[in-house]
C-alpha cells in the first residue's frame, strides 16, 4: 500500500497541532515537528498549573485572613484554632471574603474564636 503524503487525515492532524501552537515564538508555531513538542509540553504545564492555582488561591486567602486577624491581636494559627474550638465551619475563602467585604461580621467571628480560646 502506498504512503499518503498529502492526504486529508495527515493534513488535518498537522493543522490541529499547528492551531494549538498559534502564538508560540519562532518556528514552534509554523514547523510541525517543533510545534508538536511545544504543544505537548504546553498542555502538560496547563494541566499541572490548573492544580497549582488552587494552592495559590489558598495561600492568598490565608495571607488576607492573617492580615485581618493581626489587627484584632491574634495570629492566624491561633485564630483557626479558636474557630475550630468554637465550632465555626467557614472555609478560608469565605473568611477572606468576609474580612474584605464585611469587617463587622468578621470581627464577630474573631471575638467568637477568642472566647473559645479562653474557655
Amino acid at each position: 500500500m502506498s504512503r499518503a503524503v498529502d492526504g486529508t487525515k495527515r493534513k488535518n492532524r498537522r493543522v490541529k497541532i499547528l492551531k494549538l501552537a498559534k502564538g508560540f515564538r519562532g518556528r514552534r508555531h509554523s514547523n510541525y515537528k517543533a510545534a508538536k513538542d511545544a504543544v505537548v509540553k504546553a498542555l502538560s504545564h496547563a494541566y499541572v498549573d490548573r492544580r497549582d492555582r488552587k494552592g495559590q488561591f489558598r495561600r492568598l486567602w490565608i495571607a488576607r485572613i492573617n492580615a485581618a486577624v493581626r489587627d484584632e491581636g491574634l495570629s492566624y494559627s491561633r485564630f483557626i484554632d479558636g474557630c475550630t474550638k468554637a465550632g465555626i465551619v467557614l472555609n478560608r475563602k469565605a473568611l477572606s471574603n468576609m474580612a474584605i467585604e464585611d469587617p463587622a461580621a468578621f470581627k464577630a467571628v474573631v471575638e467568637a474564636a477568642k472566647n473559645a480560646l479562653k474557655a
